[in-house]
């Protein structure tokens, strides 16, 4: 009788102690984002220009400053090799709603800021907002999102991305869990995680451009911020529905080249080496031959493979969309196809096992009359000699 009385004690006691967890770790979320809620309020930009929509940018852009390819050399991000979504802002009017997208709560609009518009969130009720699908459901078990995001009182706060299910929302547990981006951490399936030390962001850092990259595959997921890789879980579940983005209006913040794609293969992990690999995620300048530092996930897996196959031989091919002139389209390509080039022989990889060659737009492999279709099109591609 008293080993049933003492393990019944026992059990109260421990069913106690997880739900005193459980409401500490709620107590805790709730604490961290009043503080981070009330240093964005005390840091607020009383600017009367941000009132009125027109913003006026300030200096300091890791994406076209400190970012570089040097920094990005450990990059081992891949994004996936079939687009579905690719946010198309320069043709956009600037003070209307984006056109590729749903609004489900507060209001977006677009911007010039830094030369290029951008979908804009302004500071009061913030955005939750969606690409317009024609299903709602569409993303597939294997995925990647990538992104750009600032605002005016951090680098990185008050975000979340979903996938069916608002964060800190009744949850549908067949639905796979959202991360929340916070100035110096985020949350997941694992619960809060700090970022790493080197990662710059807080009141000191505010209207800096930083990327975002999620890769998804399953219970597998990772995340990250530049060239850092932020969080790796293996403890998804459920199943993503589809891509939802929100901003909390603590401040006005900024997003551009959102782009999601399905899949993604590691060529490290393969037994033989397919006859053409065609990386989407090799990216450049606009109208330029100058290597994103981005590119460098893709371009490190090229890296690799070589490095383990000393007899691969491989022609670079560049490719573009039909924007502009055909003359200029092959120059370019061919341009671009030279600095892969000159990329993999700096890291190392003998010039001799590499021709390139620009072929324009003479070669598409998708339509030109959507954003997705020209983006499918702009690609290189490593032939097997």
């Amino acid at each position: 009788m008293k080993k049933l009385f003492f393990l019944i004690v026992f059990i109260t006691v421990a069913g106690t102690f997880s739900s005193q967890a459980q409401f500490f770790k709620k107590l805790k979320d709730k604490v961290k984002q009043a503080t981070e809620d009330k240093a964005a309020k005390e840091g607020e930009n009383t600017n009367e220009n941000t009132k009125t929509g027109k913003i006026n940018s300030i200096s300091g852009d890791a994406t076209n400053g400190t970012a570089t390819i040097k920094s990005y050399q450990n990059y081992d991000f891949v994004p996936g090799d079939t687009l579905i979504f690719v946010s198309n802002l320069p043709d956009e009017q600037t003070g209307e709603i984006p056109s590729q997208f749903t609004i489900l709560d507060g209001q977006i609009d677009i911007q010039a800021v830094d030369g290029e518009n951008v979908i804009h969130i302004p500071k009061g009720a913030g955005a939750t907002f969606t690409p317009r699908m024609e299903k709602q459901t569409y993303m597939p078990d294997q995925f990647t999102i990538e992104f750009d995001f600032k605002n005016e009182n951090f680098g990185i706060n008050h975000l979340s991305v979903d996938f069916g299910n608002r964060v800190y929302y009744a949850q549908d547990p067949a639905i796979m869990p959202g991360i929340s981006f916070y100035s110096s951490s985020l949350t997941w399936s694992l619960g809060d995680m700090d970022y790493p030390a080197d990662l710059q962001t807080g009141t000191d850092k505010p209207m800096i451009w930083h990327h975002f990259a999620i890769a998804i595959n399953n219970n597998i997921g990772k995340a990250y911020i530049d060239q850092y890789r932020v969080v790796n879980v293996n403890n998804l579940t459920g199943k993503p529905k589809n891509v939802t983005i929100h901003v909390d209006g603590y401040e006005n913040s900024f997003i551009k080249n959102i782009t999601i794609a399905k899949g993604g293969i590691n060529l490290y992990k393969q037994k033989t080496t397919p006859a053409k690999i065609i990386m989407k995620g090799i990216l450049f300048d606009v109208d330029k031959a100058s290597l994103r530092p981005q590119s460098m996930g893709s371009i490190n897996e090229i890296y690799n493979l070589m490095k383990k196959d000393n007899s691969l031989k491989f022609e670079i091919d560049g490719h573009t969309d039909n924007t502009g002139n055909g003359a200029h389209n092959q120059i370019l390509s061919q341009q671009r196809a030279d600095a892969v080039k000159t990329q993999l022989v700096s890291m190392g990889i003998d010039g001799n096992r590499l021709t390139t060659k620009g072929f324009g737009d003479t070669m598409p492999i998708d339509t030109n009359d959507t954003p997705e279709g020209r983006a499918n099109n702009r690609r290189v591609e490593f032939v097997k000699k």
